[in-house]
């Protein structure tokens, strides 16, 4: 049973428990950047800080992957540059693609501890 009815207060509500941004460019390597292919599939694994967070009985978990976390992070031009020197013109509209089946299928490994509350 959800622990919210309807037009409760927090029915509707969603919390940001972690968000973190790693450019797809350092997905092999801090220290070596690496451009991203058009049109070929990429391995990116992406860890996470830990978040104590208590999940009850009803509640769902959202995950969103984009490109750009605007205004909070810098723009991003969707191409292998350095963005601090990026003019408007570069800028472009990019396409991204998560896998969710065969061999490719894009996955989420997430540790779970339970409790048992008295």
């Amino acid at each position: 049973m959800h622990p919210y009815k309807k037009g409760d207060k927090l029915s509707d509500c969603q919390c940001l428990i972690r968000g973190e941004v790693m450019r797809a460019k350092y997905r092999k390597s801090f220290a070596h950047p690496e451009a991203m292919k058009p049109n070929r599939i990429e391995e990116v694994r992406f860890d996470m800080q830990d978040a104590a967070h208590v999940f009850k009985k009803g509640h769902k978990i959202m995950v969103q992957i984009q490109s750009s976390w605007f205004p909070l992070v810098d723009r991003n031009p969707q191409q292998f540059m350095n963005i601090y020197e990026a003019a408007d013109k570069d800028f472009k509209t990019q396409e991204h693609r998560i896998y969710c089946q065969g061999q490719y299928a894009s996955f989420i490994s997430l540790p779970i501890v339970t409790s048992h509350e008295n």
